[in-house]
């Protein structure tokens, strides 16, 4: 099957999707039994990757790295990229769920704090009838024991799930998934962050005329202003400026 073109955003590939061929795209998978794992990415994923050839590398061999942020799609507008469109985590969740309900694809969630995932599970249920959670876990906020690892695997191919919700931060999410991509027979591992907190009730989302206008990060930061502010301040000003020096450009898939 071709693959999705990318544009090239200072090294990260940035798939040109949006929501609904991402989510044609997934269900493909699901079917072929075909093992992807898929990367939800922002100017924060984007600069991560510039300190780190090995999550570059993880971007880069994901089946999908969808454009989480307003500034990726503009990226891909830039580079001339047709039907690019902005694939929030969260939106992309709730997209591919409902799919599920249908279809029948179980789901496993794997993160979140204690509690999350059980909360978010019954969320979930409540709001897609006939929808299919397999198991939840949450894991410590230190590394597993190799044990422990090998436990949730067993665990996790033992539920015979479909899809593989990852809700860590980034690049711990993505990590995991380039890790355990070979070990688990389930087709598909999102990485999708914080839409754990989201639709668990937990985190509020941004007004949607913010996230069009590509504001999203101003809410986040002004509701968490001492774990983020960091953050922002040091990547947006970076982004921006890598940026004006190298071009986005698009990649033909062969």
């Amino acid at each position: 099957m071709r693959a999705t073109p990318r544009v090239d955003v200072l090294g990260v590939g940035i798939s040109v999707v949006d929501t609904g061929s991402a989510l044609e795209t997934i269900g493909g998978w699901i079917e072929r039994r075909e093992p992807n794992y898929v990367c939800v990415t922002g100017v924060h994923g984007v600069m991560e990757c510039q300190r780190d050839a090995e999550l570059l590398g993880i971007h880069n061999r994901s089946g999908l790295t969808v454009p989480d942020g307003m500034p990726m799609v503009w990226a891909g507008r830039r580079a001339g990229a047709d039907g690019i469109g902005q694939v929030r985590g969260s939106d992309l969740m709730l997209a591919v769920l409902a799919t599920a309900a249908v279809r029948g694809w179980s789901s496993f969630l794997y993160g979140g704090a204690a509690g999350v995932p059980e909360r978010l599970a019954a969320r979930l249920a409540e709001r897609f009838p006939g929808i299919r959670i397999a198991g939840v876990h949450s894991p410590p906020f230190r590394p597993p024991t190799p044990d422990e690892d090998a436990a949730i695997v067993e665990r996790i191919d033992g539920s015979g799930a479909d899809l593989v919700w990852v809700g860590l931060s980034t690049p711990k999410q993505e990590r995991w998934m380039a890790a355990h991509r070979s070990r688990l027979t389930a087709p598909v591992l999102l990485g999708v962050g914080a839409a754990f907190d989201m639709h668990a009730g937990l985190l509020p989302q941004a007004p949607p005329w913010m996230q069009r206008r590509g504001l999203e990060w101003s809410y986040r930061v002004a509701r968490e202003p001492r774990r983020l502010a960091r953050r922002y301040l040091r990547n947006n000003p970076a982004y921006l400026a890598r940026t004006a020096i190298r071009r986005p450009f698009l990649v033909e898939s062969e």
